[in-house]
């Protein structure tokens, strides 16, 4: 979340740097492979990820969200669309737990009701066969 942070704000001038950035932020090589493959896949489908989130922001202007909850919400998305293996409640709840930590106390609960909302139009999605 915190290198899609960085991108969101900084730029895509800053992919080049974001191995250096995981290499300082966790010594376990697994830990940073994945927050490698989670950031770029997330980034490079960012589009996809922006749609369901504004389709599931009723009431809520996307350019409205703070770069943390938008950043939270995208590698949620992505986690839930394009990473099968980990179990829908286990990103909610992990996105939930990302909030808590770096955003305000609101967030919690509008990041669950955003994410409940994305899960249920994905379930839709592959059950029309998308």
């Amino acid at each position: 979340m915190q290198a899609l942070y960085q991108l969101d704000v900084q730029g895509t001038d800053i992919l080049e740097s974001l191995d250096r950035f995981f290499i300082e932020a966790d010594t376990d090589n697994f830990v940073r492979r994945l927050a490698s493959d989670w950031t770029k896949g997330t980034w490079g489908n960012l589009e996809q990820c922006d749609e369901l989130i504004v389709a599931s922001t009723i009431k809520w202007e996307f350019t409205r969200l703070s770069p943390v909850d938008r950043n939270i919400l995208r590698l949620a998305v992505y986690q839930l669309k394009f990473c099968p293996e980990i179990p829908p409640k286990v990103v909610i709840n992990e996105a939930i737990e990302l909030a808590k930590k770096f955003s305000t106390d609101k967030s919690p609960g509008f990041v669950n009701a955003v994410l409940d909302a994305v899960l249920k139009k994905t379930a839709k999605e592959k059950s029309a066969g998308r």
